[in-house]
């Protein structure tokens, strides 16, 4: 049930991470003013929005794959008249088995998160901030709650590729989650209209990681 909200976690501990670290950065190395720092910190944000929008229509997608693909198993009486089953619901209803492709949105979703979160923690190499600030002490906390959840993300997505799905439908479902990122972070956030990369703009190729102090 923690996969399933994998999304979820993600977005709740980046909505605050995002915020706070873009928020210092354009006010403190941009020398951004109040009003145009909070518009660079809603045009960030709205990279959730984008991931949103991935998870939900990439989910929605899979279902109706595996309902177009699948037939139902049940173990009905020989006297009872077959039955057709047009979803993978209906099937379950009638306690039967749904056989189709199901595209492992687990790998998909546990790739696409664990690379998101990768990609805005990269902000942390350019920013500066005072030891003894308490900003620092939300930002670092933030930090070690994205690193964990990273490694949880990492543990299910090894838990998944031993236990679930065929290797057709896992090797599927990880290529869509790696095409999201490389078409959102590596393509679409280059461009002007766009969410953009995480401050100053520099793809995550480039950074040394070194939370500066």
């Amino acid at each position: 049930y923690f996969v399933k909200v994998a999304w979820a976690w993600t977005f709740w501990l980046l909505l605050p991470f995002i915020a706070v670290t873009t928020y210092q950065f354009a006010k403190t190395k941009f020398l951004y003013g109040p009003t145009k720092s909070i518009l660079t910190v809603l045009r960030r944000l709205s990279a959730l929005l984008v991931g949103t929008a991935v998870w939900y229509v990439c989910t929605r997608l899979f279902m109706y794959i595996e309902n177009l693909t699948g037939t139902c198993s049940t173990s009905g009486r020989l006297s009872e008249p077959h039955r057709l089953y047009a979803t993978k619901q209906e099937c379950h209803q009638d306690n039967g088995i749904w056989n189709g492709f199901d595209i492992s949105g687990h790998c998909f979703l546990l790739s696409y998160c664990a690379l998101m979160i990768v990609e805005e923690v990269a902000v942390l190499e350019g920013l500066s901030i005072d030891q003894n600030s308490k900003l620092r002490v939300v930002i670092n906390s933030l930090f070690v709650s994205l690193c964990v959840l990273t490694m949880i993300w990492v543990f299910m997505f090894l838990c998944t590729a031993v236990y679930f799905h065929d290797f057709s439908q896992k090797l599927l479902g990880m290529l869509i989650g790696l095409s999201a990122w490389y078409g959102t972070y590596r393509f679409w956030y280059l461009k002007p209209f766009s969410p953009g990369l995480p401050l100053p703009n520099i793809p995550l190729s480039s950074k040394k990681y070194s939370y500066s102090r």
